[in-house]
């Protein structure tokens, strides 16, 4: 069975980073099971194994936490519900590819709840909505926000770090940086679009999405 924690207030990143690299090593090792970690964090930016200096706008206004995660700068602040996923690959499969697919695919599950509909674009990472509600794009098409981000590491096949969802955080943060590299794309939130969904909503809709995907 996978434990599901949720925590309440801000939780420190290097806290939780202390306390997620402790879970993954006691699974490694046959000492603890599998977790789920629900939280949020204080306003704070994370640049991954692939952040460029130049994708950082605004160094100065929140923390910079360099970590080793994949990916490149994301946000995380209150109104995010942050997901770190602690799994034991060596029972669910070694197969690293899939894992990614998987949890995007868990997010796109939880979004489904609130009949939002998440897509998954080549060459952009993340969870992106079709934003029908703003004007066309100067190429003609619909323009798109990303909703939620992914990042990951394995270790002795036990996976850490997790996704992020933006349930309703202060989007105006996402400008000290550019988002996973991306400039042509905006950042959304449930909130944002219209849905007056809470936190523990959005946990419950987690949790029957990991269902969906992994099996509990």
């Amino acid at each position: 069975m996978v434990e599901w924690r949720i925590s309440e207030g801000l939780t420190g990143y290097e806290t939780a980073l202390a306390q997620m690299e402790a879970r993954a090593e006691a699974i490694a090792a046959g000492e603890a099971g599998e977790m789920i970690w629900l939280l949020e964090h204080p306003p704070l930016y994370t640049a991954g194994t692939s952040a460029r200096r130049e994708d950082l706008v605004d160094p100065d206004r929140f923390p910079v936490h360099q970590t080793r995660r994949g990916g490149q700068y994301t946000y995380h602040g209150p109104g995010q519900r942050v997901a770190y996923a602690m799994l034991d690959l060596n029972r669910r499969g070694r197969d690293v590819r899939k894992f990614v697919a998987d949890m995007e695919a868990w997010v796109i599950a939880a979004l489904a709840e609130f009949n939002v509909t998440g897509e998954i674009r080549d060459g952009r990472v993340g969870v992106w909505v079709v934003r029908d509600d703003k004007p066309l794009t100067p190429a003609g098409g619909k323009p798109e926000d990303k909703i939620a981000a992914i990042g990951l590491r394995v270790r002795k096949w036990v996976s850490f770090h997790g996704l992020a969802i933006n349930v309703d955080p202060d989007l105006s943060h996402f400008d000290g940086i550019v988002p996973c590299g991306i400039r042509d794309h905006g950042v959304t939130s449930l909130v944002d679009l219209g849905l007056p969904v809470s936190m523990a909503d959005v946990d419950v809709a987690l949790r029957r999405g990991f269902g969906q995907v992994f099996g509990g």
